[in-house]
């Protein structure tokens, strides 16, 4: 037997080390029951509409006929879901708020064939974890009903009571063992948008059941149970009744049906746009991307069309289980489901009669110049037709064809020119600098252009200004610096609007409302869903208001959720984008002269709060270039 390669000395610190003492303890341990739900309590219960959702879901998946919504403290210290449905028995009633207990699944192959809303059995266990839960519930064969209490996932109390058939769950005190993540709450008026949010999404699902929601003793909504348009107008706003086009398409894959706005009704925001897939709500850009190309050449590229669209298909081809909330899911073919609904769409709207509209935005002067009155006579067409434009579009070999011009032509721009070399030559300062340095001077010539955009002379060229960009890059500075030690001077309205929101608008202007008043608008409730508008900012022109609060309520809505800004944040954004003088305006010589000294007094005069430029700048190397000179 050989020698080892190693010294004993080594051999034995490799023992030592390898060794697994005896007092060494084990570090793996499981958790205990209520902790793990705890833990998985975060992924499904993330504030109180997350509950909402799940409630709602699960009395739709118990055949209610009728759902009632009760709200105390935005969800914090109660919330309640009573419906019809079939109930539960005793047993159910208890292991209903064990993890993974389900009345769904019996064998993977249920997994794929899911239609129901909830089916892990995750959602009770989680609420169970992070509330108090009163359960009531029976059955339409059982004389009496169960009463069970639970409280951090342990059973406190069961015992037979008197109850309607039907189930009752009532969560209270949310989050009452885990203060760190009840800090994380927002404002009641925030939290309540959220639960208004999903008891939409699932109120517009089953249109079919009757609905209502009561928050802190005021019912915010009743809806019975009717059609899909019925359930659209009570939620979205009775102005939609008039303004929706049917789209219903059937095939072998799939099913699509529901209601798309006509082209009027887009938004400049991305507003009510709801997907259904086997009627549970989803979030998909890819989808939307679909609808907003059927509306292509139909509206503004920089607007967003209405829908509420349904898409029936066999669940072996969709799975909804790849995120918690199940808002995003994954299609075996994508592509299919994107060329139906872009197909489904576009058939609709041109059924109806919804096709697109020129608008040449003519001054009615126009139609009075003598080139339109006037008869085209044969002298006429003779001397058109011997111009150089008609020979440009009508003989052959034309194209790259360039008359030389004549002197008289020519002679107003050499003039501009020749002025500027001048006014430099003798010593005056104009300068385009993207610095804060204004390039106006007392001599300095404006142009507007289109009625959208002001040219300014510069040193070696000229700044190419966007007046609504630049207006709503004033505005923002302005409001934001008003708003900061005091509230803006607000003027009283002689005569005070009244405006009646959507229950989900309402609760937004509850939101919002206290910043709105340090911004200058005085807005007060005056009964159910209605405010009265009872002041505006002191430089706003009166009389528009009510239709800039509506404006400002979709924009405030549709904020990306991606970027954090404060409430007072985005109002500021929102009325400085609203109150901008608009693409298309004209502006008078002294207008313009004040919009360009405003704009260069800004801290950042370059770009507007998203970013986009406010004015472009033209050197005249530049320039020559783009003419291959």
């Amino acid at each position: 037997m050989g020698q080892s390669r190693y010294p004993r000395c080594l051999k034995m610190k490799w023992l030592f080390l390898t060794a697994k003492p005896d007092f060494v303890p084990d570090t793996i341990t499981l958790l205990p029951d209520n902790i793990a739900n705890q833990i998985a309590a975060g992924e499904v219960i993330q504030r109180p509409a997350s509950a909402v959702k799940e409630l709602l879901e699960n009395a739709v998946d118990a055949g209610a006929t009728e759902i009632k919504l009760i709200i105390s403290d935005a969800g914090k210290a109660l919330l309640q879901v009573i419906d019809n449905g079939n109930g539960m028995s005793e047993t159910d009633a208890r292991m209903c708020f064990e993890r993974h207990a389900t009345s769904k699944i019996r064998n993977i192959e249920d997994l794929f064939h899911i239609r129901t809303m909830g089916f892990r059995g995750e959602a009770l266990a989680s609420i169970a974890a992070v509330s108090q839960v009163e359960l009531k519930t029976k059955r339409a064969e059982d004389e009496t009903g169960t009463y069970i209490e639970v409280e951090n996932s342990l059973v406190k109390k069961q015992e037979p009571v008197a109850s309607a058939n039907g189930t009752s769950i009532a969560m209270k005190n949310l989050f009452f063992n885990v203060p760190a993540r009840r800090n994380f709450l927002k404002s009641n008026a925030a939290e309540m948008r959220h639960i208004v949010d999903e008891f939409t999404r699932v109120a517009m699902s089953f249109p079919e059941i009757l609905f209502t929601l009561t928050a802190n003793n005021q019912q915010l909504f009743h809806l019975e149970a009717g059609s899909l348009k019925q359930r659209i107008v009570q939620l979205l706003g009775t102005n939609y009744n008039a303004k929706l086009v049917t789209v219903k398409e059937e095939t072998d894959y799939l099913n699509i049906y529901g209601f798309a706005g006509k082209p009027e009704t887009a938004k400049k925001t991305r507003g009510d746009q709801y997907f259904f897939v086997n009627n549970r709500f989803i979030k998909s850009a890819y989808l939307n991307h679909a609808v907003m190309n059927a509306y292509r050449e139909m509206i503004p590229a920089d607007s967003f069309p209405m829908y509420v669209l349904f898409i029936d298909l066999d669940p072996t081809v969709v799975d909804v289980n790849v995120h918690p909330t199940k808002q995003e899911i994954k299609f075996e073919d994508e592509k299919i489901i994107y060329a139906f609904v872009q197909a489904a769409v576009k058939h609709a709207l041109a059924q109806f009669s919804v096709t697109p509209t020129l608008d040449f935005e003519l001054d009615a002067s126009i139609q009075q110049l003598p080139s339109i009155q006037l008869p085209f006579t044969d002298d006429k067409k003779s001397a058109a037709a011997a111009g150089s434009i008609f020979r440009g579009f009508t003989q052959k070999n034309q194209a790259h064809f360039i008359e030389k011009s004549s002197e008289g032509e020519l002679k107003n721009w050499r003039a501009l020119y020749e002025s500027n070399e001048q006014r430099v030559a003798g010593g005056e300062q104009i300068q385009a600098a993207p610095t804060h340095q204004s390039p106006l001077t007392a001599e300095t010539e404006l142009t507007q252009i289109l009625n959208t955009y002001i040219t300014i002379p510069s040193n070696n060229g000229f700044l190419l200004l966007h007046q609504q960009s630049a207006h709503e890059r004033v505005l923002y500075e302005q409001l934001s610096a008003a708003g900061k030690d005091k509230p803006v001077a607000t003027q009283r309205s002689m005569f005070p609007s009244t405006m009646e929101l959507t229950p989900a608008d309402a609760a937004v202007m509850e939101e919002i409302m206290e910043d709105l008043r340090y911004l200058g608008y005085t807005i007060e409730p005056f009964g159910r869903n209605t405010y009265v508008i009872q002041g505006t900012p002191a430089d706003v022109e009166a009389g528009n208001d009510k239709h800039i609060i509506d404006i400002l309520l979709e924009q405030y809505k549709h904020f990306s959720p991606e970027v954090k800004f404060s409430r007072r944040e985005k109002l500021v954004r929102a009325l400085a984008r609203q109150q901008s003088v608009k693409a298309g305006t004209r502006l008078t010589e002294r207008e313009m002269r004040q919009l360009v000294t405003d704009l260069f007094a800004c801290s950042t005069p370059n770009s507007t709060p998203d970013g986009n430029p406010t004015y472009l700048e033209f050197k005249q190397e530049q320039l020559e270039r783009m003419f291959g000179r």
